[in-house]
């Protein structure tokens, strides 16, 4: 899958970019800033975008703005941004932004094997945060009307699990699962309709308390 990757550091952006293409992401451009980003995404048309949040000039928020700024444009391109910070307002933006969608800690990238499937998650729709991040923000934001295993689903929903991987991760059938699931989107208000938008409303709901 054709790949753009934003990092302003000389050498993690050269070491990204050759460990995406050996794991079948190939970079067709590898930029330093936001700009070039934006730049290099309407030049190549990618299949996937990697960037980094903080970027030059500023060195805030340049990765993610650029990112919003693509996908109003290119509403379906699978993003994942990286960053050394758990920060909420970063998840909230990313996520308020749809599938297809990334948000991992730059240690993450150290384990291979699980930031390109990572990768492949994103770019086959799904929506994925990082298991710190969503740590973090379990901390920050507990749902009172949810109970103990309730927010242990809703935190892996958060991560981009299906109701399949849930089961597989907390050792439980996917009939429990689902029977949690069913009861989160009913006590968070969620009305019946497209699971997928659900499973997204609860995420937001999740993270922001």
């Amino acid at each position: 899958m054709r790949t753009v990757l934003a990092e302003d550091g000389t050498l993690l952006r050269e070491g990204l970019a050759a460990l995406l293409d050996r794991f079948g992401f190939p970079v067709v451009a590898a930029v330093g800033d936001a700009e070039a980003l934006v730049a290099a995404v309407a030049e190549h048309a990618p299949g996937l975008v990697v960037t980094d949040i903080r970027m030059p000039p500023g060195f805030t928020d340049e990765g993610l703005r650029a990112l919003v700024r693509l996908r109003r444009d290119h509403p379906d391109l699978p993003v994942v941004a990286l960053s050394q910070y758990v920060a909420p307002s970063y998840a909230s933006t990313l996520l308020d932004l749809g599938a297809g969608v990334g948000y991992l800690l730059k240690d993450r990238v150290g384990d291979v094997r699980e930031f390109v499937a990572v990768l492949h998650r994103v770019a086959a729709g799904e929506t994925v945060l990082d298991p710190e991040v969503v740590r973090t923000l379990l901390k920050r934001n507990p749902l009172a009307g949810l109970s103990g295993r309730e927010r242990e689903v809703l935190g892996l929903i958060a991560q981009g699990y299906s109701n399949a991987g849930i089961a597989e991760s907390l050792v439980v059938s996917e009939g429990a699962v689902n029977k949690h699931v069913g009861n989160i989107f009913t006590k968070l208000g969620l009305a019946p309709g497209e699971d997928r938008n659900r499973r997204v409303l609860a995420a937001l709901t999740y993270l922001r308390g």
